[in-house]
């Protein structure tokens, strides 16, 4: 019983200790420990990428929502760990009622025909921006806010302890000023030592959490490119998808007799290229056969070696890998047997291999 109400006593010092320190600072009566510079930049790039990855994520849900109540719904059954009702969109909803129209219609005429082809596309779009929609939400918005609720919630946790570490330092270190007695200043300097290695300790931690964001970033530019390829891959079906029914509807335009015949007839004359959709997108594996185009096929058949920047931070992986900063320029070469995607880079007596999607040779 002793023991407990000792430590919270002692609990309920350095609390009071704290809040003094603060108010201090507030009021300019007290001095403050400053983080060095390097840590300061790191805490507010921290910051900027948690404020700009919650912006993107915001208006990336609205383009793949844009139904406020919806987004409310599906937040709710998240929440809940519930699956949210599956329901048609807009793309669905238009293409079935143009179909049961084009039925009422008939299918033998040439408007309930065209109406029944026009509402089969419709639905093909909805289907491939349901598809667009997974896609987004699993590679690209998942990643991010993981990041929010994961990496930057542990980045806060430490930042606020090494706050409160750096107030219990500049107590003590105003307490050791105002110590005068022998012995006081004895225990005051102890008290500041111990709190000195504390500090720094927990500035190291800090540091190191924040330099992880450089590696956020790596990872949320390969979350961007596969978002970018699930809109190629969606615009490219979209695009297919029209070019075929508009096709469809240029096989009958003598069916039409009213005044809309000669308009449809011309539409259905204009030269539209068709596409692949699976020839449009690039796979996986030959994201790197074109980087190494160019500069980085003569690279390969040399024997030589050239200068490349950095263009963004790449952290190692292994031993074998060169952690690489944004900017700098390293040289670079072929190595026999090395992955087409790899290239061997050398900084001063450093060296290892670097992925060339991070690099851009200069002349």
């Amino acid at each position: 019983m002793d023991f407990n109400v000792k430590r919270f006593a002692a609990d309920a010092g350095t609390f009071l200790s704290r809040a003094v320190q603060f108010t201090e600072e507030k009021l300019g009566q007290a001095e403050k420990t400053e983080l060095d510079a390097h840590l300061e930049n790191l805490l507010i790039r921290a910051e900027n990428t948690k404020q700009w990855t919650e912006k993107i994520m915001k208006q990336t849900e609205v383009l793949l929502q844009p139904n406020p109540n919806v987004r409310l719904e599906e937040f709710v059954y998240e929440k809940l760990e519930k699956k949210a009702p599956t329901r048609m969109n807009n793309h669905e909803l238009l293409g079935e009622s143009m179909i049961d129209s084009g039925s009422e219609f008939g299918p033998g005429t040439a408007y309930g025909n065209a109406l029944i082809k026009c509402g089969e596309t419709q639905k093909q779009i909805g289907g491939a921006e349901r598809e667009l929609i997974q896609s987004s939400a699993i590679n690209f918005l998942t990643p991010f806010r993981n990041f929010l609720e994961g990496d930057f919630k542990t980045i806060l946790k430490e930042r606020k302890l090494l706050q409160v570490k750096r107030l219990d330092l500049d107590a003590a270190k105003t307490r050791f000023k105002k110590a005068r007695m022998a012995d006081a200043r004895a225990v005051a300097e102890q008290e500041l030592r111990m709190t000195q290695s504390e500090f720094d300790r927990q500035a190291e931690i800090t540091r190191l959490l924040l330099e992880g964001v450089s590696s956020t970033h790596a990872h949320h530019l390969r979350c961007l490119n596969d978002f970018v390829e699930a809109q190629t891959t969606y615009y490219a079906q979209c695009y297919q998808y029209m070019v075929d029914l508009q096709k469809q509807l240029g096989s009958f335009p003598s069916s039409f007799s009213n005044n809309n015949q000669s308009s449809v007839s011309e539409g259905a004359s204009i030269s539209v290229p068709t596409i692949a959709v699976s020839a449009s997108l690039p796979s996986p594996s030959s994201r790197g056969g074109s980087a190494t185009s160019g500069g980085f096929s003569e690279l390969r058949s040399s024997s030589g070696s050239r200068k490349a920047r950095v263009l963004y931070d790449y952290d190692a992986a292994s031993s074998s890998e060169l952690s690489l900063l944004a900017d700098e320029v390293i040289t670079v070469s072929s190595v026999s047997g090395m992955d087409s995607d790899w290239l061997m880079g050398e900084r001063a007596n450093q060296k290892g291999k670097v992925p060339i999607t991070y690099l851009e040779l200069l002349n």
